[in-house]
């Protein structure tokens, strides 16, 4: 089968060890199902595996991607879960379960003409939904839904900032909130970006670090260090900043004193749960919801995906078609 494979790592030049090639096909094994690809779509995660993290040499060559929707051994369209884990282990939610990982971490991802991956990581497809769009959801949508509706604990009409707009879980927060009927603050270093986050539905969007008109709910942040200070203080009195990443750093002043004084609440939250996948996609086909998809590229094209990802070109998800 083609697929596209982490070959070697390189934190500085994570695109020199991306390789195109065929690759064996998945053996079958039991509680285990083998999906043809049809959709798949590029997250950062996928660049940050090609620099190292969270996939070591010693497990190289590995097929990326955690992504997919496509159809199973007995023809059903199905979206793919890409969390690996034991909802057992994690008090019913696979997040939790402390041996979890994603595909493209252990087990060969998505990037690829099959997929091997656990039965019950399968949930059916929308026909509501194409496979690009399906695709698009089990990463970057489901960590905003999530966010969004499992970890902020707000009622519709709250005021929320979205740090960062352009990229997947960013767009995704935007969309889902508006949807909500959140008034949704957006910040962008670009204008282009932020105009592009005012056709979404935000309610306005200013310059990264910008002061806002007023103090805000909730707090949706990927960002870390270059955005933290701002975060924290864009929050009203008892507001929460949910945290899904740091792509900036990890490392920023804590600002435990305004955390303390003004009783804020920061809330990790890590991907999502199977049956929050299944509600997502249900939403997205109950409401007309869609994924903001910025292109869409055959499989054989793969770099230069990860070219624009790498240069933050993109606004919304990159999807490669197989």
């Amino acid at each position: 089968m083609f697929a596209i494979t982490a070959a070697r790592i390189s934190p500085d030049d994570p695109l020199s060890g991306l390789e195109a090639g065929e690759r064996p096909d998945p053996e079958p094994r039991d509680g285990w199902a083998v999906v043809d690809v049809r959709a798949a779509s590029l997250n950062h995660h996928d660049l940050w595996s090609l620099r190292g993290v969270g996939l070591p040499e010693e497990r190289l060559p590995m097929v990326l991607g955690c992504d997919a929707a496509g159809v199973d051994e007995d023809g059903n369209e199905v979206v793919v879960h890409a969390v690996v884990g034991d909802p057992a282990a994690g008090g019913g939610d696979e997040t939790k379960d402390p041996g979890r990982t994603l595909l493209s971490e252990r087990y060969d991802g998505t990037f690829a003409e099959k997929l091997l991956v656990p039965r019950r990581n399968l949930l059916p497809k929308p026909p509501e939904l194409t496979f690009e769009e399906a695709a698009c959801l089990p990463t970057a949508w489901l960590t905003a839904y999530s966010m969004l509706f499992g970890k902020a604990d707000l009622r519709p009409g709250s005021t929320v900032l979205v740090q960062g707009a352009g990229g997947g879980v960013s767009v995704a927060l935007v969309r889902l909130a508006v949807q909500a009927g959140h008034r949704v603050y957006v910040t962008s270093r670009s204008e282009a970006k932020r105009a592009k986050a005012l056709e979404l539905g935000a309610y306005a969007a200013l310059p990264t670090g910008e002061r806002l008109p007023e103090r805000v709910d909730a707090v949706f942040e990927s960002v870390g260090q270059a955005t933290w200070a701002h975060s924290v203080r864009s929050l009203k009195p008892g507001g929460a900043v949910v945290v899904c990443g740091a792509t900036s750093g990890d490392a920023p002043p804590a600002e435990l004193t305004r955390v303390f004084f003004l009783q804020l609440r920061v809330i990790g939250s890590t991907m999502g749960t199977r049956d929050e996948l299944g509600a997502l996609a249900e939403m997205c086909a109950r409401t007309g919801v869609r994924p903001v998809i910025d292109r869409v590229l055959p499989l054989s094209e793969a770099r230069e995906g990860f070219r624009a990802m790498a240069e933050g070109e993109q606004f919304g998800k990159i999807v490669f078609t197989v």
